[in-house]
């Protein structure tokens, strides 16, 4: 470089940062205003747009600009429009801009840059690489989190006010090209997967065979079924099983919407741990099992392997003549999650739950067992023929995230020459 430089550690970089010798140091509560969110009283929420808009936490996150679900007249910490949001409980890190203002609830800090010391495109930029500071910081027995205080101390490198402008301007031209990449691939993905629910969803409900005779169910959520299978309620497929862990010892198992039954261990999870799991409800391989608290978005299924749940949780053993494996597609499938809804119970959406008595009640559509082999089949053949894909367009994502981090990290941190950065938006606006 044309300038001189001066080296400095900074530790969430991972190496010895040589910075130009005119850029400064400064801790990021001395250049911008911070605001900790604080949740309202739950019963003044609401989904009718009466009070501001209302985020709780990264959930409402968009691309850019939050997307809320909720209102409240009694939000007592505010964002303002162009406030940079920050995620300050699990996943810390993730930002977004306030494109109006919002009440914050306690998972959401604002930062309001002071625009004489710097530019709001810059410090996001920043903001980005200071993720892996407040990750390595953050603490909590129930969920990850950070204070104020480390979010305030984060050291920010901070070139003068014109060169910010100038960093931020060329990074909003060349990240944009690596965002359209990555969305498009990420759209692909979302049809993959969005055409396997397709299958799933007419597998389950109306078998293979077009040429088939079909019946009435008497089903508002089924509709019409091959003439040859049966409807059977869950009491006769299903019987709780209730066997407790003496040691709480055994594999502990995750049950989410996205994922269904697996090991906690192969996931991220950053909720709370209980440092006893004695007590906690034991399940076999071949189990369904339903989380409580989320069955309403779909989590349950079927366990793959033995090991214990959350005593909140519910297990069923299969007595019928439902196969396991045609019971995880089921419950994969929108038009079945929509039914387990309307059996949950609860006076919030967010708060329904699904228990045996209501569970039992549910009506299942229950096709030949050959039949039911051969729809697996044809699903997991269609799984294996976009397994290539998916990797492909999954590495490639990645590759790409990598990329755009090194260029953030590059350009904030002075190691792209500026007057090349200047030089190149001169040219964008020539043309």
């Amino acid at each position: 470089m044309s300038f001189s430089l001066k080296t400095r550690q900074l530790r969430y970089l991972g190496w010895t940062s040589d910075i130009p010798q005119h850029w400064n140091l400064l801790k990021l509560k001395f250049i911008s205003s911070l605001n900790m969110g604080q949740s309202a009283d739950s019963s003044d929420y609401n989904y009718t747009g009466i009070g501001i808009p209302f985020l709780q936490g990264k959930a409402e996150f968009g691309a850019s600009h939050p997307q809320p679900c909720l209102y409240s007249e009694s939000a007592k910490k505010f964002a303002l429009k162009d406030d940079i949001l920050l995620s300050v409980r699990a996943p810390v890190g993730e930002l977004n801009f306030a494109d109006q203002k919002y009440g914050i609830g306690r998972g959401l800090c604002s930062i309001t840059p002071i625009e004489e010391k710097c530019n709001k495109d810059f410090i996001r930029y920043f903001l980005e690489l200071a993720k892996i500071e407040l990750l390595s910081v953050s603490t909590g027995s129930t969920y990850d989190a950070v204070t104020i205080s480390q979010v305030a101390n984060v050291l920010c490198i901070v070139p003068p006010i014109h060169e910010q402008i100038i960093i931020a301007d060329f990074l909003d031209r060349e990240t944009i090209q690596i965002d359209n990449l990555i969305a498009a691939k990420e759209q692909m993905l979302t049809l993959l997967e969005e055409k396997r629910e397709a299958l799933i969803s007419h597998a389950v409900t109306r078998g293979l065979d077009p040429n088939v005779a079909f019946k009435r169910s008497g089903l508002d959520w089924l509709g019409d079924i091959p003439q040859h299978w049966n409807i059977e309620r869950a009491k006769n497929l299903f019987s709780v099983r209730d066997e407790r862990s003496d040691s709480g010892d055994e594999e502990l198992l995750s049950v989410s919407h996205i994922t269904g039954v697996t090991s906690r261990a192969d996931k991220q999870v950053n909720m709370f741990k209980a440092e006893d799991m004695t007590g906690y409800k034991r399940c076999t391989k071949g189990d369904f099992v339903t989380n409580t608290l989320w069955g309403w978005m779909g989590a349950m299924g079927v366990s793959p392997l033995d090991g214990i749940v959350s005593p909140d949780y519910h297990v069923y053993i299969f007595k019928g003549d439902l196969l396991p494996e045609f019971m995880e597609l089921l419950c994969r499938s929108k038009p079945f999650i929509a039914e387990v809804v309307r059996w949950s119970k609860g006076v919030w959406s967010s708060r329904l739950r699904i228990y045996p008595e209501n569970f039992f009640e549910i009506r299942f559509p229950v096709p030949p067992k050959s039949e039911q082999l051969e729809l697996i089949d044809k699903v997991a053949k269609e799984d294996e023929k976009n397994k290539e894909l998916k990797n492909a367009l999954t590495d490639s994502i990645a590759l790409l995230k990598e990329r755009r981090s090194a260029l953030i990290t590059a350009a904030v941190t002075g190691q792209i020459n500026i007057q090349e950065m200047s030089k190149h938006s001169q040219n964008e606006v020539s043309q």
